[in-house]
């Protein structure tokens, strides 16, 4: 017969920093938000508005440690998986709920930002592992002629 789909598709930036707990059996659980933006235009009117939805995503298992070693605040991620709902109880007895996003795959997006703290940050892992001279010859091989067919991230309108 038919079945049911809950999947869920996000393009968005991180909007806390990181912070990785464990549960007892020493699996990895990551709590974070991401941040998207709507853009409309209003009825009747040239201007145009943003709408910022935040969502709470949970992500577990052996990605976690990696994931939070590359990514902060303000990171652009793409993000798969499924709602979750889960309920709890406080201490006054009051059930409390809470909708997640459960991440399936995640991806971090290269936003090419300019600056001493970007630059550290844009290359992850690889910029880590190469040798001072082979990073000024990377670097110095990105600022050759712009080429047109090329699209930089930040052009893009979400």
């Amino acid at each position: 017969m038919f079945g049911d789909v809950n999947q869920v598709t996000l393009l968005g930036n991180i909007t806390n920093d990181l912070n990785v707990r464990y549960t007892p059996n020493g699996k990895g659980v990551l709590n974070f938000g991401v941040a998207t933006n709507r853009r409309y235009r209003l009825p009747d009117a040239d201007e145009w508005k943003d709408d910022v939805t935040f969502h709470n995503i949970v992500m577990f298992g052996n990605q976690v440690e990696m994931f939070s070693q590359r990514a902060r605040k303000g990171t652009r991620v793409y993000v798969q998986g499924r709602l979750q709902t889960r309920s709890w109880q406080d201490k006054e007895g009051k059930t409390n709920y809470k909708t997640e996003v459960v991440v399936d795959r995640i991806i971090l997006i290269d936003r090419y930002e300019k600056g001493p703290a970007s630059e550290q940050y844009s290359g992850g892992q690889e910029m880590n592992s190469m040798p001072d001279e082979a990073m000024e010859e990377k670097k110095a091989k990105r600022k050759g002629p712009k080429d047109e067919t090329v699209i930089d991230p930040d052009d893009l309108p979400f």
